[in-house]
């Protein structure tokens, strides 16, 4: 039983902490993803959760983007592949 509460607060947890990965997006991209962020970027929410996962890795690797990509590689540096996928399923085609 022990085992089970933990493993049910952990999960908790880690939910709360994909949300909060995505807050940081929903800052400049908006709650749904629709903004054209600080005027420069796409509109992510017409990105396939593929694409938006590209997009992310290719920012921590500094091998994506254009205008934003300096912005951008500082906002996804932190971000883990469970980060990353979770915000592709919350705004992702």
């Amino acid at each position: 039983m022990k085992k089970m509460i933990v493993l049910l607060a952990m999960l908790g947890l880690s939910s709360l902490a994909m949300a909060d990965a995505y807050k940081k997006c929903a800052g400049c991209h908006g709650a749904d993803g629709s903004k054209v962020a600080l005027g420069k970027s796409k509109v992510i929410s017409n990105m396939s959760k593929a694409d938006i996962v590209a997009a992310m890795k290719g920012y921590q690797a500094g091998t994506y983007g254009g205008a934003m990509k300096g912005l951008m590689k500082a906002q996804a540096k932190g971000l883990s592949a469970a980060d990353i996928d979770a915000i592709a399923a919350k705004i992702g085609k």
